[in-house]
């Protein structure tokens, strides 16, 4: 007999209920048996007891449905998934991904094959709204939250930095020394507390997580995800996280596979796509036209969050703000004088 699985989903809206809705049905055909989702719906009443209607109507057995009602964001709502999971192993997925029907088995698996390993992320593979969107160039699939085994370049379970909160498990051990910080939570600048909580993991346990080809899920692509207002807000968000997280951990970004995929990445883009897009200017300028201005856009604002978020952090530093080594700061508190 397995260890027990406990997956957690939040949603903050009942615009996402139909999403939700497919990924509770993906979550009951899995071939693992011993699993328990807790859905934990972000603030709104109406939300989960919607979702527990739908537990009722179809008759799920092992699905808890919380809500939280204490400080609101996808952080707490984590917290909260994790602190109520009896689970050796908890697993999260977005609201707008579905499991591939073997993801909780492959996970098992995973660390199994691998005891060291502290937590295990794994591919999320675009649901297009529509068919015209497959346009969108793999290299710029992290604008959409989805790291494919095409961009990344694993194609074998390998350590990485930080795990993809679209996709990610971890054993019950990291939540007896981290937590999902509010501060990463999807803000105007930062939404990256699935990166600050690995790193608070691997630098608590000294342990490795690992993305793994083989745990597959899909991640729903809305059309409004292909704006250039979205890609701006996204793109820069990335790069303003990155900057705070270098100086919060700055052991992290030394290590040989995090420059290896970053340099791997940069090199694609800018020694294969950007010539593959010139080159095809003239046999069709306006999808070469589409393909090179996402790319401008994307590398542009990614870099200028990354300049505005270094800027802020020396400012901050020179009011004697903020002290590296000194977490507390970015939950609202004033550091030790």
């Amino acid at each position: 007999m397995g260890p027990l699985v406990s997956v957690v989903v939040t949603s903050c809206t009942l615009g996402r209920l139909k999403d939700i809705q497919e990924l509770l049905d993906s979550l009951q055909t899995q071939t693992y048996p011993r699993l328990e989702t807790i859905f934990v719906g972000e603030g709104d009443p109406e939300l989960s007891d919607t979702v527990a209607a739908y537990t009722k109507e179809k008759g799920l057995t092992n699905l808890r449905v919380l809500v939280n009602d204490g400080r609101p964001g996808l952080s707490s709502a984590r917290n909260l998934g994790a602190q109520n999971a009896r689970g050796e192993i908890v697993a999260f997925i977005d609201d707008d991904a579905t499991a591939f029907p073997d993801w909780v088995e492959k996970i098992v698996q995973t660390f199994s094959h691998h005891p060291k390993a502290i937590g295990v992320t794994g591919p999320a593979f675009p649901r297009w709204d529509d068919d015209s969107m497959r346009w969108f160039p793999e290299e710029f699939y992290w604008i959409l939250s989805c790291p494919t085994p095409g961009w990344t370049g694993y194609t074998k379970p390998a350590p990485v930095r930080n795990a993809w909160g679209v996709n990610m498990a971890f054993r019950r051990e990291a939540f007896e020394v981290a937590r999902f910080s509010e501060v990463f939570a999807g803000g105007e600048k930062t939404g990256a507390d699935d990166v600050d909580f690995s790193m608070q993991v691997r630098r608590a346990t000294g342990r490795e997580i690992l993305f793994a080809p083989s745990v597959c899920v899909g991640h729903k692509v809305y059309r409004h995800r292909l704006s250039a207002a979205f890609i701006r807000k996204k793109a820069f968000r990335d790069g303003y996280a990155k900057a705070v997280l270098k100086v919060l951990y700055p052991e992290g970004h030394g290590k040989s596979f995090e420059i290896d995929l970053e340099t791997a990445l940069l090199a694609r883009i800018f020694l294969r796509f950007f010539p593959a897009m010139l080159r095809r200017l003239v046999r069709d300028p306006f999808g070469a036209r589409r393909q090179l201005r996402l790319a401008s856009l994307a590398l542009f604002y990614s870099g200028a969050g990354y300049f505005v978020g270094t800027l802020s952090l020396l400012l901050m530093r020179f009011k004697k703000r903020v002290n590296p080594n000194e977490r507390r700061i970015w939950d609202g508190q004033s550091p030790k004088s």
